[in-house]
Order: C-alpha cells, then structure tokens, then sequence
C-alpha cells in the first residue's frame, strides 16, 4: 500500500484554488482541506461576536476552540460547517472576504489554524490549499502547485462568486480589492505568499476548472506511477 501523500495548492485570491482543489480530491478520492475556509471561518465569528483585529488574546482563544468541519452533501459538493451551523455561504460573503486579510495577518490565528491544518493531515492522503502550503504548513509535501492568474481574470471569478450570493459589486472595484490583497498577502511578516522553490507553477488565465483540475491530477498520477 503506497504511503499516505499530501498535494499544496498554493496561490493568490481568485486564482482557483479551492475550486482546483476540490476537484482534485474529489477525482484522488482523497481529502480536502480548505484552509481560506478555516481563516474565514474564524473572521466571520470574530465579526459577528464584535471582536476587532486588536483584539489579539480573544482571536487567539477563538481560534482554539473553534470546531470547523468539511463534509460532502448529497451532490458530492463540500460544504463548511462551524459545529452544527452551515456556513458555506456565509464565509463567502463580501463582508468576511474584505476582513479575512486583517484577521488571517494575526501570528497567533496563524499558529493555532497551522496546528490545525497539520493534525488534519496526519496518515491521510490529502490536498491542501491556500496561501503558504507548500513553504510553511507542509513544506515537505510530496506535490507542489502554485496557481496563478490575471488580474481581471481573478475578480470576473470573484464576480461570479459575489452573484451567487445575491451581491453585486462592481468588476473595477473587486479588481483593486485583490491588488490590495496581494499587497497584504505578499508583504506581511507571518507566512507570507510566496512560490515554493519546488512548486510548478501553473498559469490558470483561460482554464476551465476541468483543466486546472486534469493538469494537477495527470501531474500527480504520473509520478506516482513512476515511484517503485
């Protein structure tokens, strides 16, 4: 039996990684593990208890006693559950999503959401994706990815998201919101977002999820084919 494998998908907002991700478990029959959904799991609860970016020892103690889980619904699409509560749609809204860069920069959120993602992992086969996979969480992983895409690629993306949840802003508006989340991604002393120097990087301008998903699973099972 082949030792259990971990695959880092990392990358900036809207460049396809939780979709990619999802997908590529869901063709392995292995786990997922969306770490922006546990970091905006954390932000929605701190937004709505009232607690500020400031307030470091409550972010922290709120991380550490949050139970976020992922399961598939009958359709076979994963869904973010924080105990009992639903909330899949929630996390995604434009307010969580102009907040999660704030809250995810704090060290200890960080640290607690880390020693999460890692026990997730344990003697499992897994993806994982986010931000700093493959060169902090899982710097050993067997497979490195990092997905990248234009600009306006990324916010039409971020439009088609927005829409489903009934929001509409506008294209040059979520346009400057991803420059500057890059900005802060890029920039902040904890975990910051950077390519692996062992990660393939893969240009998604243009691809269907389909082919994010076949480059990244052909890529996988060719290697494993090769190993003894």
């Amino acid at each position: 039996m082949r030792k259990p494998y971990i695959i880092a998908i990392d990358g900036p907002a809207g460049s396809g990684k939780s979709t990619t991700a999802a997908g590529v478990a869901k063709k392995l029959n292995i786990v997922h593990l969306d770490t922006g959904a546990m970091y905006r799991a954390v932000t929605l609860i701190a937004l709505e208890k009232g607690i500020g970016v400031g307030e470091t020892e409550k972010l922290k103690a709120l991380s550490q006693i949050m139970q976020v889980a992922f399961r598939r619904d009958a359709d076979g699409r994963q869904r973010v559950f924080l105990g009992a509560r639903d909330v899949s749609a929630a996390i995604r809204s434009e307010q969580v999503t102009r907040a999660v860069p704030e809250y995810c920069k704090v060290p200890d959120v960080r640290a607690t959401m880390v020693e999460k993602q890692r026990e997730a992992a344990s003697g499992t086969s897994i993806v994982v994706e986010g931000r700093d996979i493959g060169t902090v969480v899982f710097p050993g992983a067997e497979f490195k990815f990092f997905l990248t895409a234009s600009i306006e690629e990324r916010a039409k993306r971020r439009l088609k998201d927005f829409e489903r949840l009934g929001e509409k802003p506008g294209l040059e508006r979520i346009m400057e919101e991803i420059r500057e989340r890059d900005r802060i991604d890029g920039t902040r002393e904890i975990s910051p977002l950077r390519q692996a120097v062992d990660a393939e990087a893969v240009d998604t301008t243009g691809m269907t999820i389909q082919e994010q998903v076949d480059f990244i699973v052909n890529a996988v099972e060719y290697k494993l084919k090769s190993k003894p």
